[in-house]
């Protein structure tokens, strides 16, 4: 007997799940722009903190010789956090007011620590930049900027915070909006809300201010409660990256042998023609197994067992898609990429591509551009990547690679690029994303042997 559920992300879900869709964003702001109280007064204002939490921050409040609680320690849960007053690790929270759930990442604004920037806001749907009143967009800022544009985070909070310290002027705030809104438009940003807060008076988090009544626009929980939800992965290209075959070969079940792995994005039914890639093999899927059950059709995020009609070859690393909606496979990767590594990356390095599931072999062909953002104009031909900066990169690949494009999908359409001898990542990219870099160069043949 077959199973049946309900796709939350179908139109008939979303009305019978009413106030209680999921919202996935990121904070992100400069050293000392109060990120971590903001966030402490969010949770603490829309009493998502329980007793013992808030005690143990008063306690440690105390202890630091402060009059009352420091709600970013609510957030700054590391002791080197605590110790040196700056945010280090990305910060996962879960709270929920009446209308919405959230999960809230946390991410340090020092410069060195920008690509925990890029791993908490790959998955959200919302940033919050933030942005201290009496310093205005600076560097970091505008990194930020990039990143949400690059990693196609649909909705941009811009919070101008720390007005107590300017005299909640408006000018002020209307000035550092046209700063952020002008620049952010032109990285492709679709859309900014600028909102003037005092996180630790608590002006425009949850309550409005009022000592700011020329200020007409929602608070930073009303936004956040309102804001559409696309959930677009739901209504990308369908893919599931192989994770593992199963083949148990008992008495019960001795001829099951099953594709497992969780859907990046789309949705899957039994009866569909699907296509192995790299392989380029078709069949059909002949059951899906979830929790142990079968059910008609499964959707992005679940874990699942894909049984196929006819016996292929299929190993981890494989990707499972319609036929009818197969992307191309390609060597030759172009991408615009966010390097997060201190070991530079150059012309003709040998790395590791990690596409989903699939590991292969890689070498960097060329550099066309690094961007840079104080002017957002792009230095063409660098040769090297350095920490934190963002550029494109050509890249050839030792066997073919099914990657879409990042416009289309967020999970299919990324990547990172590992160091073969250590395992670091050095890389974070986006297959096909542009900042509009000159055409690039090819590289010369790699002399030992890495050329694909």
């Amino acid at each position: 007997m077959t199973s049946t559920q309900t796709n939350p992300t179908t139109p008939g879900a979303a009305g019978a799940l009413g106030e209680t869709t999921l919202l996935r964003f990121a904070t992100a702001g400069s050293v000392d722009d109060g990120k971590s109280t903001l966030v402490g007064r969010l949770l603490h204002d829309s009493k998502s903190v329980l007793t013992d939490q808030l005690e143990a921050v008063e306690r440690a409040s105390a202890g630091r010789g402060q009059d009352g609680p420091d709600l970013a320690l609510l957030t700054d849960g590391l002791r080197a956090e605590r110790e040196q007053g700056i945010t280090i690790d990305v910060a996962y929270r879960y709270f929920a007011t009446p209308r919405r759930r959230f999960i809230l990442a946390d991410t340090p604004g020092h410069v060195q620590y920008t690509r925990n920037m890029v791993t908490g806001a790959s998955t959200a749907e919302l940033t919050v930049v933030l942005v201290d009143a009496r310093n205005g967009v600076v560097e970091q800022t505008r990194r930020h900027a990039a990143i949400a544009a690059l990693l196609r985070v649909p909705h941009v909070v811009l919070a101008v915070n720390k007005m107590d310290l300017v005299g909640y002027a408006e000018p002020v705030f209307a000035a550092i909006a046209e700063e952020f809104t002008a620049y952010a438009t032109e990285l492709g940003v679709p859309e900014v809300t600028a909102i003037p807060i005092s996180a630790l008076t608590g002006d425009n988090v949850v309550e409005p201010s009022s000592v700011m009544d020329w200020y007409g626009g929602p608070t930073v929980l009303e936004h956040l409660e309102t804001v559409p939800v696309s959930h677009d992965l739901a209504h990308c290209h369908a893919r599931l990256p192989v994770q593992y075959v199963i083949r148990p070969q008992t008495a019960e079940h001795p001829d099951y042998r099953g594709y497992a792995g969780q859907i990046a994005a789309g949705s899957f039914r039994v009866g569909e023609a699907v296509t192995v890639l790299p392989s380029g093999r078709t069949s059909v899927i002949a059951g899906i197994d979830l929790l142990g059950a079968p059910v008609g059709e499964a959707w992005t995020a679940q874990s699942v067992t894909v049984l196929l009609a006819d016996d292929i070859d299929v190993s981890r690393g494989d990707l499972i898609v319609p036929t009818e909606d197969a992307p191309a496979t390609t060597q030759d990767v172009e991408a615009t990429v966010c390097h997060v590594a201190d070991q530079p990356l150059t012309v003709g390095h040998r790395v590791l591509l990690k596409h989903g599931t699939r590991t292969v072999k890689a070498i960097v062909k060329d550099i066309p551009s690094r961007l840079t953002l104080d002017d957002l104009s792009l230095h063409p031909h660098p040769g090297t990547l350095v920490a934190n900066d963002i550029g494109r990169v050509k890249i050839r690949t030792a066997e073919p690679l099914p990657a879409d494009s990042y416009a289309d999908s967020r999970r299919t359409g990324s990547f990172i690029l590992i160091d073969p001898g250590d395992g670091t990542t050095l890389t974070a990219g986006m297959v096909g994303e542009s900042f509009a870099a000159p055409e690039p160069v090819r590289g010369d043949a790699d002399e030992d042997g890495w050329d694909f």
